[in-house]
């Protein structure tokens, strides 16, 4: 497994993890709901996934994985860096002034503290 596979696997892993938190599909997902969610086999899945337990970025849970502190930041700058240009405000939630417009992780924030009903981007 390589450094730079690794880099990739955990970026979209914890960006995942992170967004189905923030929805709240999964605070803990399974192996399986990972496996499906990131179309990666669970056989494949599992060596990475113990590579980011090992590091710190996952927790084992009940009946699958929780982030860890460090792993929900990263997950958060992750995903707001991804989806800076899906998660700028619209249908009026927020205007230009608003502080969630001050860089993507403040984005990041502002979603997580609307009403999931207006969270359909």
């Amino acid at each position: 497994m390589g450094e730079l596979e690794v880099l990739k696997v955990r970026d979209e892993l914890l960006q995942a993890m992170y967004w189905m938190r923030a929805e709240g599909l999964a605070e803990t997902p399974s192996m399986g709901e990972l496996s499906t969610f990131l179309a990666v086999p669970a056989d494949t899945l599992t060596a990475y996934v113990e590579r980011f337990v090992a590091d710190g970025y996952l927790a084992p849970a009940a009946m699958g994985y929780s982030l860890t502190a460090v792993g929900a930041e990263e997950g958060k700058r992750g995903f707001a860096d991804e989806f800076a240009d899906v998660t700028k405000p619209g249908h009026g939630e927020c205007d230009a002034d608003c502080w969630c417009q001050e860089s993507p992780e403040a984005a990041a924030d502002c979603i997580e503290g609307r009403p999931r009903a207006h969270s359909h981007h």
